[in-house]
């Protein structure tokens, strides 16, 4: 893998993705797709964007790459275009909705949980001890 550093051409993509990712109806659309592929109607129920906003962004979503559409009967069906998608906005979320260490952070942004939040969210409250030897 190539560090950015190393290559302007690869800054340059890298900053044309970020610019999409930068408008706020975008990047509520695309956290909004996280959870599942969803109608228009079902994303603006969602984000509260009215039609002609969510339209245009949409469109500039499905231009960059970033989701993906399929008709079933009279409704489109969008979609997160591939994980990369994904996984950058899992990451922002969990980098502004405020994880606590840095392995929150990656566990939030790979859509999984630390062994600590298993252990809590099981709500046993029961400690658990390995016998050794």
């Amino acid at each position: 893998m190539t560090a950015i550093y190393e290559d302007r051409a690869l800054a340059d993509k890298a900053v044309e993705k970020l610019r999409v990712y930068a408008q706020p109806q975008r990047l509520m659309i695309l956290s909004c797709l996280l959870r599942g592929g969803r109608t228009v109607g079902e994303i603006e129920a969602a984000t509260g964007i009215g039609q002609p906003a969510l339209s245009q962004q949409l469109a500039e979503l499905r231009r960059a790459d970033m989701v993906v559409t399929r008709r079933a009967a009279k409704q489109v069906h969008y979609d997160l275009a591939d994980e990369g998608v994904g996984l950058c906005v899992r990451s922002m979320e969990a980098i502004f909705a405020g994880a606590a260490t840095t392995g929150e952070l990656l566990a939030a942004a790979l859509g999984s949980e630390t062994p600590s939040a298993r252990r809590v969210s099981a709500g046993t409250g029961v400690a658990a001890f390995a016998k050794i030897g």
